[in-house]
């Protein structure tokens, strides 16, 4: 399985595919964000996933290219998906990292180094993990573990879900 697939047009969004969720193999409504540059190039994009209509922000997924601001965050500080998860879910909880774990899983017959961030909130799960092109992928999820099989589900969204028409 490969997380690269650089797109061959430029569509009005991200020039990256987004790996994430199909919105179709989610039970509830996913929102997306996008993190706009002065220049009008695209920083990253974050997709926001509610559990079964607005029962509450489940998982946020980032993917966030080389030289992203929001790439640049401080020792201990949460990455920028966590603190996008904490505001949908209204919890103003100071939240730090206690510590990081470099974990391989096995996708298919690739292996991917992935890094569970641990954070002083119990409830939150964090991984992160770096495509071959360079963009950083997080995902954030409220009160549920991130497990190996969720990986497996991750894919390349179609690049017509950030046109604007």
């Amino acid at each position: 399985m490969s997380f690269l697939r650089r797109r061959s047009s430029t569509p009005a969004g991200p020039d990256f595919d987004v790996l994430a969720m199909d919105p179709g193999d989610w039970p509830g409504n996913l929102g997306a964000g996008l993190l706009p540059a002065p220049d009008g190039t695209c920083q990253g994009v974050f997709l926001r996933y509610d559990l079964f209509g607005g029962r509450g922000p489940a998982m946020i997924i980032g993917n966030l290219p080389e030289g992203s601001p929001a790439r640049e965050v401080p020792e201990g500080e949460v990455p920028f998906e966590v603190g996008q998860l904490l505001l949908a879910l209204e919890n103003d909880e100071e939240v730090t990292v206690v510590g990081t774990e470099d974990v391989p899983v096995m996708q298919g017959d690739n292996l991917l180094i992935v890094r569970r961030v641990k954070l002083s909130e119990s409830r939150i799960s964090c991984v992160q993990f770096d495509r071959s092109d360079n963009v950083l992928v997080t995902i954030a999820a409220w009160d549920r573990p991130i497990t190996d099989d969720l990986y497996t589900l991750l894919k390349p969204l179609p690049a017509e879900l950030f046109q604007q028409g």
